[in-house]
């Protein structure tokens, strides 16, 4: 799996193919492009009608490819990932099952406290001011008994959207556009983990039968303040569009090339969760005790 891939958006009617070691792209009356699977990192294919041949399916999940598909929303409806990741990938599932409770409780207690940090850190930038989430941060406890995370969120969203906000995912405007960085966001962290040897259904916190990657939706916490960031710039004091535009869409798809904060260190976003999933595997497997998550 490439430490730094190319993100590839397609947008409009076209076949997509597999030949050389290349995806190939046929757009309907344009020239085709080709773009070597070893580069990709991420395949966006948006509401359209696309086609895409089996062994191109192959090659992307052989080459740790996530393949995201948009709905007619053009919000991500659809992920596609490697069933192994990691040579040791069974050793890695055995560990990740037996993870004890204590184990995972000090695991989500470390997501959440770098969760309301960020948050922190967003309203000072945006704002001035905190709001208290940098000192609610610190009483996180082993598995937030007090769910402080939700308490930020209801100080959170109404601060950095304004009073009237309420987050809500049916609801437009700002909502769909949180959605859609949200969902982007999570594809990464889903190619990471699932690259890191870990089963992506089987989460730390989250643990619905129907959420195929809640180990992924766990992980990505500490980033969503990513995304709150480049909406709130995104909207800035205009009313919020109704629909999400090509243009728009294309600003949070840009999320994935940002760089984020892990430990002492600014990283690319791609090898931030590439370290970061490598040492939750270790966390799970009680081979580290502190998790290092990275943050905006």
């Amino acid at each position: 799996m490439p430490t730094v891939g190319r993100v590839v958006h397609v947008g409009s009617p076209a076949r997509l193919s597999y030949a050389d070691l290349q995806v190939c792209i046929e757009p309907k009356g344009k020239p085709e492009a080709r773009v070597p699977v070893e580069d990709l990192a991420v395949l966006i294919c948006d509401f359209a009608p696309i086609t895409v041949s089996v062994p191109l399916l192959a090659a992307l999940t052989e080459g740790g490819v996530a393949l995201v598909i948009c709905g007619q929303r053009h919000l991500p409806e659809g992920l596609l990932l490697p069933m192994a990741g990691a040579a040791l990938h069974t050793r890695v599932l055995r560990d990740q099952i037996g993870a004890t409770e204590p184990r995972r409780k000090r695991i989500w207690q470390s997501i959440v406290t770098a969760k309301i940090a960020a948050q922190a850190s967003v309203l000072a930038q945006r704002t001035g001011a905190d709001h208290g989430l940098r000192a609610l941060s610190r009483r996180v406890g082993s598995g937030d008994p007090e769910n402080l995370e939700g308490r930020a969120a209801r100080t959170y969203f109404p601060a950095l959207f304004g009073s009237g906000f309420t987050r809500s995912p049916d609801r437009p405007g700002v909502n769909a556009m949180l959605n859609y960085g949200y969902a982007i966001v999570r594809a990464a962290t889903a190619r990471a983990v699932v690259g890191a040897g870990l089963h992506p259904a089987l989460g730390v916190h989250h643990r619905n039968q129907y959420d195929a990657h809640a180990l992924a939706d766990d992980a990505m916490e500490p980033l969503r303040p990513l995304v709150d960031a480049r909406v709130a710039e995104m909207v800035g004091s205009a009313p919020p569009p109704e629909q999400l535009s090509v243009e728009l869409r294309a600003r949070l798809l840009d999320l994935l090339n940002a760089e984020v904060r892990l430990g002492a260190s600014r990283l690319p976003l791609f090898s931030a969760l590439e370290q970061y999933a490598a040492n939750l595997r270790e966390c799970l497997a009680g081979e580290d005790r502190k998790l290092r998550c990275p943050v905006p």
